[in-house]
């Protein structure tokens, strides 16, 4: 694809990835096949998207203040710092996966991220039910969560989401606020690692970036109009659909 085509293509994908990940998640299932699509390999097509739509993460951050002070210091301190080394250890586990074997994971991956999409609020729903009994596993857990959203960043959300629901917290504004805390922090960690390899390709990251923050914006005022189930199952089918092109393409 030529290089006009190409940037129109990437800018209107990161506007949409906004715009998803204000309303309902998901905006990776365009930025990161978007980047493919248009020549770049699938190591640094996802070290771009993962820069491409982290901005979203600090706005998100920032609405959730009341909730994540009032939470204990040493807690917010002890998993920063889980999600700091978790983001680290993905972003240093894809640096070093050869590209011909992570081509070949990334199908499995999307198909994966829109199995936890569509699963989402069963998981939490039902993760609920005997929180107590997994206290234990919640740093554990949020370590190997954080590596995965460092290596692959797709369905990081649900993940973290369902993980602290299932080890016990019960008020969902507290989970948002530590979700959207800790997709930051871990991503600033793996994209800082992806940038000091130069897996990102700089151009492409920079169009999206400010992109997909013009689609966060516009997302916001649409997510007071249209109906969550809808954008849910446009997540979802998009998901299927990327996931079975790649599927084509490794094949």
């Amino acid at each position: 694809m030529d290089g006009a085509a190409g940037f129109a293509l990437l800018g209107v994908a990161a506007f949409g990835a906004g715009v998803l990940n204000a309303i309902a998640g998901g905006g990776s299932f365009l930025t990161f096949p978007a980047l493919v699509f248009t020549g770049v390999p699938a190591i640094a097509a996802n070290a771009t998207s993962a820069l491409a739509v982290s901005p979203g993460y600090l706005g998100s951050t920032l609405g959730f203040r009341p909730e994540l002070r009032a939470l204990p210091d040493a807690l917010l301190r002890r998993e920063l710092l889980l999600s700091a080394l978790g983001g680290l250890a993905g972003a240093l586990l894809l640096l070093v996966t050869p590209a011909r074997l992570f081509a070949g994971l990334v199908p499995w991956l999307l198909l994966f991220a829109t199995a936890l999409f569509a699963l989402g609020p069963l998981l939490t729903r039902s993760a609920g039910q005997d929180g107590q009994a997994w206290q234990t596993w919640r740093q554990p857990g949020l370590l190997a969560t954080a590596v995965y959203g460092g290596y692959f960043n797709g369905g990081l959300g649900i993940l973290l989401m369902a993980l602290y629901t299932l080890t016990g917290e019960s008020r969902l504004n507290t989970v948002n606020a530590l979700k959207n805390l800790n997709s930051l922090v871990l991503s600033l960690l793996s994209v800082a690692a992806f940038a000091w390899a130069g897996a990102i390709v700089w151009p492409q990251a920079l169009l999206m970036m400010a992109a997909a923050t013009a689609g966060g914006l516009a997302g916001a005022r649409l997510a007071r109009r249209l109906p969550v189930t809808w954008v849910r199952a446009i997540v979802i089918a998009t998901g299927l659909v990327m996931s079975a092109l790649f599927f084509q393409r490794a094949g």
